[in-house]
């Protein structure tokens, strides 16, 4: 992406999406952040933030090879992480996870935001690990939660 305002629209859909992310996660009760039921594999809201934050988390590391030029396009054996990913953090309270998440994403962005030259690879690394990823998992969020407040 190599137009200053292509990535200034990227970086606002990012921000929009986490935004209302977060807003539905505030709008649970406290009570209902670890509630199996968000997904159909029993997953929580909080594993919902630790599975974002963990990706978002990949995206700052792959963006910083990129910077160093050390980064390879390899393939990603994207169920092998989830499950990696979700046993790491399964048992992390919400807060921890939240930070993570908080922490992961500032980082990606700071390191995104610094790159010299537009990199498609990393365009498409914030799109996979943020705005898509928020996208893949925004619907069944809003319906979980409506569901729980309910």
């Amino acid at each position: 992406m190599s137009d200053p305002a292509a990535k200034r629209l990227l970086m606002d859909e990012e921000e929009r999406s986490w935004t209302e992310l977060h807003a539905l996660v505030d709008a649970l009760p406290h009570s209902e952040l670890a509630t199996p039921g968000y997904f159909e594999e029993g997953w929580s809201a909080k594993d919902l933030v630790a599975h974002l934050g963990s990706w978002l988390a990949e995206a700052g590391v792959v963006l910083e090879r990129m910077t160093f030029g050390t980064y390879r396009a390899d393939e990603l054996d994207i169920d092998d992480m989830n499950e990696r990913f979700y046993r790491a953090m399964k048992d992390v309270s919400f807060a921890t996870v939240r930070a993570q998440a908080v922490a992961a994403r500032t980082r990606m962005l700071r390191v995104w935001g610094s790159m010299d030259e537009a990199d498609a690879d990393a365009d498409a690394w914030i799109r996979k690990a943020g705005t898509e990823h928020y996208a893949e998992h925004l619907p069944r969020l809003r319906a979980w939660v409506a569901e729980r407040v309910a």
